[in-house]
């Protein structure tokens, strides 16, 4: 008689192999995370973005349908239109101002902020914090009776004997108000510069010390190059914003852009073509062209790099 062994009933079963999930399963599982997200973007931003364009080519003033012109409303804007022109300088002017004087300051305070000992949170929140609120619509309000007749700039340089009176008011100083609004909040470039300072070894500064290397010296040679990657990415993102910017001009203005349309940034005589003046076609048209002309000033900024953005990868590919 012959002995067969039994398997408890409670005991695992043999062991055959774990089965690998199908490719296409896994596929899946990842399309149901990432719905939510293409959902997201492609109603949110693909469409609203693909009627934008077709929008572009119509007379639409939001209450009878559109009505197809073509090229008509491009051709307007470019050639047609005085104010888009000057809207275009304006808007130039506060970008030449604003963006580098914020990587500026930004870059000051980061590297004073690097050698502080004590307390490097509180002033870091506290450099920060004017970025989270100077895009409020009421910091732009205050702003503006800062900046106006008997405000507190009125009132400070006319004791020391400078009679300008509210720059709000002049057409010569008003975009200047607007560019000082953003060249204020230098508080998200700051923290993005620090973070960088802190990665540069310490013994590049020693070693150029040793070798009796002034403090321009190293800033130049070892500061500016070592940081370059991160200088490259808070030019990009702030001139990507700058372009944008609205709020600031739409307040100090009163929605306006004067005086004399010398605080007519793009984006408001946007806002003015389109829901002001009900021209939602040809602030579609004026939508797409900064579009583009955004893309075109960030490809430029993208080739240009490759001649004064230094990646530490670079040598290390070289010596290869």
């Amino acid at each position: 008689m012959t002995a067969t062994a039994t398997r408890p009933p409670d005991a695992a079963p043999p062991a055959t192999g774990g089965r690998r999930t199908p490719k296409r399963e896994r596929q899946g599982a990842a399309w149901v995370f990432l719905s939510p997200w293409v959902l997201g973007a492609a109603v949110l931003t693909l469409l609203p973005m693909a009627v934008s364009l077709y929008l572009s080519f119509t007379d639409y003033d939001m209450f009878d349908a559109p009505r197809w012109i073509g090229f008509r409303n491009y051709t307007q804007m470019f050639t047609e239109d005085p104010r888009y022109w000057r809207s275009v300088i304006t808007t130039l002017t506060y970008v030449v101002i604003a963006v580098p004087l914020q990587l500026l300051l930004a870059l000051a305070v980061a590297i004073a902020l690097k050698s502080v000992r004590r307390g490097k949170g509180f002033y870091r929140s506290a450099f920060y914090a004017p970025s989270l609120l100077g895009a409020s619509m009421s910091i732009a309000l205050v702003w503006r009776a800062i900046f106006n007749d008997g405000g507190s700039v009125d009132n400070l340089l006319s004791g020391m004997g400078i009679d300008i009176g509210g720059w709000i008011n002049k057409p010569g100083w008003a975009i200047l108000s607007v560019a000082l609004l953003t060249i204020w909040q230098f508080g998200a470039p700051m923290v993005i510069f620090l973070a960088g300072l802190q990665q540069i070894p310490a013994e590049l500064y020693e070693a150029a010390a040793v070798d009796g290397a002034s403090w321009w010296r190293q800033f130049r040679s070892i500061t500016i190059p070592m940081l370059s990657p991160v200088l490259f990415f808070n030019l990009v993102l702030q001139m990507i914003q700058a372009f944008q910017v609205f709020t600031p001009a739409f307040a100090v203005s009163a929605g306006r852009g004067g005086p004399a349309d010398s605080t007519l940034v793009y984006t408001l005589y946007l806002y003015d073509r389109g829901f002001t003046a009900s021209h939602m076609g040809y602030a579609s048209a004026m939508a797409w062209a900064l579009l583009l002309a955004i893309g075109v000033v960030t490809a430029v900024l993208f080739r240009t790099s490759r001649s004064w953005v230094f990646y530490a990868n670079d040598n290390d590919e070289g010596a290869r």
